[in-house]
C-alpha cells in the first residue's frame, strides 16, 4: 500500500517558523517530482510549491515565493517544506502529493497519489 504522510505542522505565531515532512512509504518516489498544496475551510486546494526528481528545480506560488523552500532526500524517501515568516493568512492544512510525469506542476489533477494533510495554524 502506497502513503504518503505528512508531519511537522502545528500553531505558532505570525513571524515565525515551521518545517512540513512528507515521508512515503510502500513505494519509492525518488524518481516522482512532488508538491506541495495546501487548502483553507471553505477554499479550494492550492498549489504551494513542486520539486523535480533530482531537487534541480523549483516552483513556487507568488504568495510563498521567498518565504518558503521545498527541498528532499530522496535516500530518505522524504520531501520537506521549510516555511518562514508565517503569516496569519497562511493557515491552512497542507498536503504533499506525488506528480504524474509530463504534467502540470501547479494543478491538482496532475497529482495522484496524496498525504492526509498536517494542520498548520499561524495567531496573529
Amino acid at each position: 500500500q502506497v502513503q504518503l504522510v505528512e508531519s511537522g505542522g502545528g500553531l505558532v505565531q505570525a513571524g515565525g517558523s515551521l518545517r512540513l515532512s512528507c515521508g512515503a512509504s510502500g513505494r519509492t518516489f525518488s524518481s516522482d517530482a512532488m508538491g506541495w498544496f495546501r487548502q483553507a475551510p471553505g477554499n479550494e486546494r492550492d498549489f504551494v510549491a513542486a520539486i523535480s526528481w533530482s531537487g534541480s528545480v523549483t516552483y513556487y506560488a507568488d504568495s510563498v515565493k521567498g518565504r518558503f523552500t521545498i527541498s528532499r532526500d530522496n535516500a530518505k524517501n522524504t520531501v520537506f517544506l521549510q516555511m518562514n515568516s508565517l503569516k496569519p493568512e497562511d493557515t491552512a492544512v497542507y498536503y504533499c502529493a506525488r506528480r504524474r510525469p509530463h504534467t502540470y506542476y501547479a494543478t491538482v489533477q496532475s497529482y495522484d497519489y496524496w498525504g492526509q494533510g498536517t494542520q498548520v495554524t499561524v495567531s496573529s
